[in-house]
């Protein structure tokens, strides 16, 4: 991995500079790719956002904290089916092209945010209702799955050498334009009807939002090119041919999945999470929740492309190595100084710390595994290292979260799953790069 990276900066020394024209054209693309990526993000925010009024809509009990885990194992749910939309959808792009992949995936997120934001309640339909949801979420991870390796492929292979850290970071960065359009509505929502009425058909407004913004984002996402470096490769590989080298790559992928583990925990427990811990666990309000949820998504907004700048001027692993470090040691005592006195001053300053760490990450994280997977596998490969992460540790977090503090009684306990996290990507990066160094020397 060291290696091709070196290469490709080598690479990147040598290319002549690139016309305002050729940068015009370039930002355009990133827009036009990344709306898409937005409405993705949009929808599995607000699912989480609206957790609470959900489990009560389509799973009550008797108990409210297990509706409230039902709710959040069926948030969950949708990240079980990334891994099979990053090897069949992955897969597919990789054979068919980035404009015409990107475009099937914005039609599933679309088809499950419809699902949700229509289907009845338990109380007019029954089981049905749960059961509809469910398959929204899985809709919406089939999606999802291939949506977040496609956006960071596309923008990797339309960016000069010199810029992919920049360049790439604008994936996630539009992941977060959505986390604050997301909470912004719901924090306009929650202000201005009662608690009966968002609980009875309030909660659906961001929904419904989602579903009439998919119109224009296919008018948008079908102006996107394809990129030159798929139009120029002469072999695009069938799906048998795509298996088998991912299995000969196995390494590479395993090392992309523990490495992602870091910056998916820690994605959802800054976001998705934070409206429900800030509410539930802290009782504090629901709208000082969202407002901070806000405020997160537009540090990071601003973090991401500067940490991947800074990735293409000092290297993507000082950047790796300082975040998961500071992750490891910072996550559980900033959440126990929290859970010690609630208030919205010590919520924004905790989530503000960790999203400045997540952000120096995920710079650097994502276009550095851009950079390792083998280019006629970029998509599938990028996906399904990621999707595992997703689908393993990241998109549970939420309900591993309230597991772990119903548990232990432990209220700062997510801090600790947050380390662990750090940890294991820490881990990941280090014997990764010496065995690397082992095989290439």
């Amino acid at each position: 991995m060291t290696r091709a990276i070196s290469v490709a900066a080598d690479a990147a020394a040598t290319q002549p500079p690139v016309s305002a024209a050729a940068k015009r054209s370039a930002f355009k693309s990133i827009f036009i790719v990344a709306s898409g990526n937005f409405l993705e993000m949009f929808d599995f925010m607000v699912f989480g956002y609206y957790a609470t009024y959900i489990s009560n809509a389509f799973f009550p009990t008797g108990s409210e904290f297990a509706s409230l885990m039902l709710t959040l194992m069926t948030f969950g749910a949708g990240f079980l089916m990334r891994p099979v939309g990053a090897l069949v959808l992955g897969a597919y792009i990789d054979r068919k092209g980035r404009r015409q992949g990107l475009l099937l995936t914005l039609g599933l997120m679309a088809l499950g945010t419809l699902a949700i934001a229509v289907t009845p309640t338990y109380a007019q339909i029954g089981l049905a209702a749960p059961v509809i949801i469910l398959i929204g979420r899985l809709i919406q991870g089939l999606s999802a799955g291939v949506e977040v390796g496609g956006v960071s492929v596309y923008l990797n292979e339309i960016a000069p050498p010199s810029a992919n850290g920049f360049y790439t970071s604008w994936q996630s960065a539009s992941q977060q334009a959505a986390v604050v359009f997301a909470a912004l509505i719901g924090l306009l929502v929650s202000t201005s009807l009662s608690p009966a009425t968002m609980q009875a058909w309030g909660w659906r407004i961001p929904f419904i939002i989602g579903c009439v913004m998919i119109p224009f984002l296919f008018v948008i996402r079908r102006h996107m090119e394809e990129t030159e470096a798929f139009l120029q490769r002469k072999e695009h590989p069938q799906l048998g041919q795509i298996m088998r080298t991912i299995g000969n790559n196995w390494g590479v992928v395993l090392q992309g999945t523990l490495m992602a583990v870091m910056t998916t925990v820690f994605f959802y427990m800054i976001t998705a999470y934070t409206p429900t811990f800030g509410s539930k666990v802290l009782s504090l309000s629901a709208g000082e929740s969202l407002f901070v949820t806000a405020c997160v998504g537009i540090a990071n907004f601003v973090l991401l492309p500067v940490m991947g700048a800074l990735s293409d001027r000092i290297g993507r692993k000082p950047l790796l190595i300082a975040a998961t470090v500071l992750g490891a040691l910072l996550a559980y005592p900033l959440m126990s100084w929290l859970v010690a006195a609630p208030s919205f001053g010590r919520l924004l300053a905790v989530e503000l710390l960790l999203a400045t760490i997540y952000a120096t990450y995920n710079g650097a994280f994502i276009v550095y595994l851009t950079e390792v997977i083998p280019a006629h596998v970029r998509t599938v490969g990028f996906s399904l290292a990621y999707s595992l992460a997703t689908a393993i540790f990241g998109g549970f977090t939420p309900a591993i979260s309230t597991a772990l503090i119903g548990a232990t009684g432990d209220k700062a306990i997510p801090g600790a799953w947050c380390a662990a996290a750090a940890i294991l990507s820490l881990t990941a990066l280090l014997v990764g790069g010496r065995i690397q160094r082992r095989k290439t020397a």
